[in-house]
């Protein structure tokens, strides 16, 4: 991956699912959510602030029980001969939804991979949510069509531009058993993150996920 001089105008600070109204009725919350939490802000130095989390509180007996943070790729893993990556931010949990998120960037902060995974009830949950996050991805890339990426269950990635054209955006969401697994890769407009680095980030995030998952029934 190239070094730009010119930074990212907006990271991608550990930027949640944006899972409204059917991914929180899949955990029993019926509390509509409207719109998107979109990407953070960055302040003068380039440090990333996070953003409110879209989910409430639920009851999930299954996912609750998860560890979640152990589950996410580490800085090391996404790095490589082309560029380091460290942690900008981490949450643990989507404020009382199980799951947990963190954010990773360049040293020059050129680059941001953001990664959220959510916890539902079972599989099928997982999926709906999965489809409503891919029916308001336009809130965070545009200018391109879902395409299938073979990584876990309905691998779907979407390659295009922030809505304002401020970065370049790859969005990936894919299931694993009960589990909900978001990446979003962004960059400076026209210099893209690689497919092949998309494909081997998002591999790794699912082997993490069938490594460490007990056992989901899937």
């Amino acid at each position: 991956m190239s070094s730009r001089s010119t930074r990212v105008a907006t990271l991608s600070t550990a930027v949640l699912l944006t899972l409204s109204l059917a991914g929180c009725a899949a955990t029993g919350d019926d509390t509509r959510h409207t719109g998107t939490t979109g990407a953070g802000t960055t302040g003068p130095t380039g440090a990333a602030t996070s953003p409110a989390s879209p989910f409430q509180p639920t009851t999930t007996t299954e996912a609750s029980s998860i560890d979640f943070g152990p589950l996410l790729l580490q800085a090391g893993d996404v790095s490589d001969d082309q560029g380091t990556f460290t942690v900008a931010s981490t949450k643990p949990d989507l404020n009382g939804h199980p799951g947990a998120s963190a954010l990773f960037v360049n040293a020059d902060e050129t680059r941001a991979i953001s990664v959220t995974l959510a916890g539902f009830p079972n599989a099928a949950a997982a999926s709906a949510a999965r489809q409503q996050t891919l029916d308001t991805a336009n809130t965070v890339v545009t200018g391109g069509a879902p395409a299938p990426l073979g990584v876990g269950t309905d691998g779907t990635v979407i390659r295009g531009n922030a809505p304002d054209s401020s970065k370049a955006v790859t969005l990936v969401l894919f299931t694993h058993g009960p589990v909900l697994a978001r990446l979003e890769f962004d960059s400076a407009t026209g210099d893209p993150t690689t497919d092949r680095f998309v494909t081997d980030v998002a591999k790794m995030q699912q082997i993490a996920l069938r490594v460490g998952m007990p056992d989901s029934g899937s």
